[in-house]
């Protein structure tokens, strides 16, 4: 996987992207919205919430995350025991912010509700991580890791 800073990037956008398009779409179907937001509204939701979410990867929880890995009492060396429990940090850090900004987004464009602000982060960021766990585990994680394999690394021993 990374061993760079440079692939450390890369790797993070990847990641980033895959689960921004995803659960984009997850949060616009469990919403009802499929249909009544426009295309140009999910492109905005879709640029707002990458950059957003890289923002907090590289910056917040990422460094927070392999903090944590690399504190637990376990061998290192085993690298599915720290893909895991990264990736179980990363999920818990990015599904608490990034449903804080949506809550946010949500808020500012169709105002406040009846349901109060502390309900209605729990209940979409209660719903969001029964989603992207294991979303991020079986699906994205691999999928981002071949493909990270397949053109970055690739390119890197070319180079």
């Amino acid at each position: 996987m990374p061993t760079t800073k440079k692939e450390n990037l890369y790797f993070g956008m990847m990641m980033c992207a895959g689960m921004v398009v995803v659960m984009t779409l997850y949060n616009l179907l469990i919403n009802g919205l499929i249909g009544t937001v426009s295309l140009e509204g999910i492109l905005a939701q879709l640029i707002s919430g990458f950059v957003v979410a890289f923002l907090l990867e590289v910056f917040i929880v990422g460094p927070v995350a392999h903090k944590m890995v690399f504190s637990l009492p376990f061998d290192k060396s085993n690298g599915l025991y720290v893909i895991l429990f990264t990736s179980l940090f990363m999920v818990v850090g990015m599904v608490s912010l990034m449903s804080l900004f949506g809550l946010g987004t949500a808020y500012f464009f169709n105002g406040i509700g009846n349901e109060p602000i502390l309900e209605s982060y729990l209940s979409i960021a209660s719903k969001n991580f029964i989603f992207a766990l294991p979303l991020q585990l079986v699906i994205m994680g691999p999928l981002i890791r071949f493909v990270f394999g397949r053109l970055v690394k690739r390119q890197e021993i070319r180079a």
